[in-house]
């Protein structure tokens, strides 16, 4: 950092560490653990679309190498825009792999990194969500991971609200997994993502 982005208050962005990722294995023990949440399974590659024959094309070569352990796996991965036009890559796995997840969401982002689509990525969700024997009310949670940011935070939408979160268990959740995970510090940053495909049990 220079000397006058020291006096602005300018930093530079946080360069892009996409082995963070592997961090989550780990923080869904912790995250059991300590609340009771589980993974669904399900997670998902927030990115903005673009044109074109190439990102088309990309787009179908994730597809394919996903969708090469459907037979295994039983889950073909899908795409789903939302209502502001940015495209999930959904993967689904058997709630237990969590590796194979994590495994899943590392490859498409570096083969879209890789294929100069770094930019358009956005995030990185991790669904989880608590168990209803112990709770009187499903609710769930998802792991974001900021592409930009090089940054996990939690997001935790109340169930049966509209567009409302659990600040409290969001906080706790940072608390909790401060130790596997590099959490996201401006708080102003954890930025909603109601509907994300990855939230789903």
């Amino acid at each position: 950092m220079g000397f006058l982005d020291a006096i602005l208050g300018r930093s530079k962005p946080v360069r892009p560490d996409l082995d963070r990722l592997f961090g989550l294995p780990a923080a869904a023990v912790t995250l059991q653990a300590g609340t009771g949440f589980l993974p669904t399974g399900c997670g998902s590659v927030c990115f903005a679309g673009v044109e074109g024959g190439a990102f088309a094309r990309l787009q179908d070569d994730v597809r394919e190498l996903l969708d090469a352990d459907t037979a295994r796996a039983g889950f073909p991965v899908a795409y789903e825009q939302d209502a502001y036009g940015y495209t999930w890559l959904v993967i689904r796995r058997p709630a237990d792999d969590m590796v194979s997840l994590v495994n899943d969401l590392h490859a498409v982002n570096t083969l879209l990194e890789e294929a100069g689509f770094g930019p358009q990525l956005l995030c990185t969700v991790a669904g989880f969500h608590d168990v209803p024997a112990e709770r009187a009310h499903g609710r769930v949670l998802a792991l974001v991971y900021l592409y930009k940011r090089g940054a996990f935070y939690p997001f935790a939408p109340l169930p049966g609200a509209d567009e409302r979160r659990d600040n409290a268990l969001e906080l706790q959740v940072r608390a909790l997994l401060g130790d596997d995970l590099r959490i996201e510090t401006e708080l102003d940053r954890w930025f909603p993502v109601w509907g994300a495909p990855g939230l789903d049990a």
